[in-house]
Order: structure tokens, then sequence, then C-alpha cells
């Protein structure tokens, strides 16, 4: 049995990025869906930290790059959205905490980082006097200088359902559904073709947009594109559980001049009211290839390093692996910005970071006005829910592990 649907918009991919546009096009007037393989926000976006940022960690140097440039007024647009002021209502979204901290221990080298990087975004970044330090550092047994950044914390699981809630009818999943792209000529647009339950089901769309993290590379290929390539960055994460764990949410700045923090710590809560402590940073990149083992030996070493005061002895570590996924432009470089390419009536998108979420939403929108994709006058030929189940959210790596 074949079935033929059309519509404006058909995004590939659940997660932050895909939700966001679908939220964005849907608001703009188009008739669009999304489908997820798996579940949403299930890869990339809930094993991120989450962390709302304007640029300082590119800007330890001391110089304004592109990328410190690009990325310093997400915050304030991220902040607007959450009030429900913004170009999306992200209002329901739990905010971790409503500014992050950089962490510079007693050397020299680490302190003169962070002044660099403080100077560089001159009235974004205040120091804290040791007055008003939190009650963790003000506990604290070394010397250090603590700074307040512009930065916050989402809960990305809580991002996540936020928006899919509003897209009801909308979202839809494609478990272990194999999709490719058919054309009459090279001339002509691409019809996706997707196989499910025995049938083949045609999918015409004004765009497809892939924003599948990681899975954007099978799909290009599916696709035959020839001028988008993906690349990914692997990461070995550690989060340890601790009970009595205090909320932290810092960056704490080596003696190198990296423009990676040593440790980026963020706080969340598993299901059974365990604080979790997630752990990004150096430690994260340089954790690939190392065993289980060591990997939690290092960040148990990091961790004691960076504060010798805390007590953790009775907390509970693992680690796991993730691939950042993102453009590979310029011989394996990654871009600075949002980034997105278009072939045909095909956008193939990256948010690159997080952060710039809005950014890719803004890009995408622009694209389909420069290119006279208008919305549908009448409804489009709709998908039920007889075809496609509706695609689950996804759980975090510290609650997977409590309902395995």
């Amino acid at each position: 049995m074949t079935l033929r649907y059309s519509t404006d918009i058909v995004i590939f991919g659940g997660g932050v990025a895909g939700l966001w546009l679908l939220n964005a096009v849907r608001s703009a007037g188009y008739q669009a869906i999304l489908f997820e393989k798996e579940s949403l926000g299930g890869a990339q976006t809930l094993a991120s930290q989450g962390i709302i940022h304007g640029g300082l960690k590119y800007a330890l140097q001391g110089a304004l790059s592109s990328a410190a440039q690009a990325i310093a007024d997400m915050p304030t647009r991220w902040r607007a959205c959450l009030d429900g002021s913004g170009e999306l209502d992200l209002r329901g979204t739990r905010v971790l905490c409503d500014h992050y901290y950089m962490w510079s221990n007693a050397s020299l080298r680490s302190k003169l980082i962070a002044f660099l990087g403080s100077k560089s975004l001159r009235g974004r970044v205040e120091a804290v006097a040791p007055d008003s330090y939190p009650p963790f550092f003000q506990n604290a047994s070394v010397k250090g200088s603590l700074y307040q950044l512009p930065d916050f914390v989402v809960d990305s699981e809580s991002l996540v359902k936020t928006l899919a809630s509003k897209q009801h009818g909308a979202i839809f999943s494609l478990p272990g559904s194999g999709v490719s792209f058919e054309t009459s000529n090279p001339h002509q647009d691409r019809v996706a073709v997707v196989a499910h339950r025995g049938r083949n089901i045609y999918l015409s769309a004004k765009r497809f947009i892939f924003t599948a993290g990681e899975g954007n590379a099978s799909l290009i290929k599916a696709a035959g594109l020839a001028n988008a390539e993906a690349q990914t960055r692997p990461l070995n994460m550690v989060y340890l559980k601790q009970r009595d764990l205090p909320r932290l949410y810092v960056h704490c700045i080596g003696d190198s001049f990296s423009l990676t923090p040593r440790l980026t710590v963020t706080s969340h809560q598993d299901v059974n009211g365990n604080t979790v402590w997630y752990l990004g940073g150096e430690i994260a990149e340089s954790g690939v290839g190392k065993s289980e083992t060591e990997q939690i030996t290092a960040a148990q070493y990091a961790i004691s390093r960076e504060f010798p005061w805390l007590d953790c002895s009775s907390a509970e570590w693992q680690c796991f692996t993730i691939n950042r996924s993102e453009a590979n432009i310029n011989d394996n470089h990654r871009p600075d910005d949002a980034y997105f390419l278009r072939d045909k009536n095909i956008l193939v998108a990256w948010p690159t970071k997080l952060t710039l979420t809005p950014a890719l939403g803004e890009q995408i929108l622009q694209n389909l006005m420069a290119d006279r994709i208008r919305p549908s006058p009448s409804p489009a030929d709709w998908i039920s829910e007889a075809d496609f189940e509706p695609a689950r959210l996804g759980d975090s790596r510290w609650n997977l592990e409590n309902s395995a």
C-alpha cells in the first residue's frame, strides 16, 4: 500500500534544533511536521550541560574572536524566550541557575587567563567579593578568585518537553524506518520516501530540513547531497551522584592558555532525589579513548584538586561517550556560528552549540523568506497518528540508568 502526503516543511531530527525550528516555522504560518528516529532530545541535546553562554571561553586569550562575537548576545535572547517575550515562548522551562560562575585558583597563570577573558567581555563579567561568595566557595580551603558570568543553565529535559508540548499532532516517531529521497531528474525537487509498517509513504515538501545531529550524515547520504559534509567530535562525559552534594555551576580555569575550561560543573537531580554533578570541559575532551576506570579516576583527581574541601567519598561515578555533531567546513574546521546549507529543497542544519539554536532558527526563517517559500494558504495533507506514532520524550543519562 502506498500513501502520499504533502506539506510545507518536513523536519528530520527531534533534538533542540529540530524542535525549535518546528515551533518557529509553525508560528510563522507554515504547515510542518517533524520525525524523530529514537527519542526527543535523547542524543546530543540531553547529553549537553544546558549552559546558555555568551562566549567567555572564546575570549580567554584576550581578544574577541568571531566565535565570541556570534555568541555574545545569546543569553539575552534566551532570557526573552524564557519570560515569554522572545521569538518563542519557553515559559515552563526550568532554569537551574540564573548566573554561572568562573573559578580561578591561586596560580598566577590561571588568574591572568581569567583577567584577560573578563577584560575582553568588559561589562559582562563581574568579580565577586569574597564576602559575597556562594556558601560552597565561602568554605574553600584554597585561595582563588570567583567571577560571575551572564551565562545561565536550563534544564534540558524541561526545555525539550516545553518545545514538544506546543506541537501535538506534528511530531512523529520513525523507529527502524528507512528514509530515501527520489527525484525524476537532477533539476527537480526531491520527494522523501519513508518505509514504514510494510508500506511506502511519499512525502512532498517545499523544504526538507535535516536537524538530526549525528544522524545528518546518513540523511545526507540518503539524499545524495554532494556539497554537505558532517563531522563529529567525541566527549567522554562524567557524572557523580551524592544526595548531599551542593548545587554548583562553575567553570574552573586551569594553568594553560587553552580555550577550554579545565573543568565545567553543572548540577542536576535524578528521579531518586540525588544531586548529580555533570562534568565537562577539558576533562571530557582529554578523556576520549580512556577506559571507564581511567576516566573516572581522572575526574576524581580533578574534583579533589579543584575543591579539596569537598567530601564526595560516598559518591557514585559514571562516564559515557557522546559525539558532538557539526558541519565540516574548510578541512575539518567547525563553524563559529549556527550553520546550514541548501541543496534544492533540502536544508542541512546544525546549531553548532545549544546556545546558538535561536540563531539557527532565525537563519532558516530568513532563508525561507529570501527564497519566497510562503506558507500554504490551505491546510496540507496531514499525517495522522494512524500512520505514525507520536515520538516519545528522551531521558537524561542519569535517569536512564535508574529505569534500566
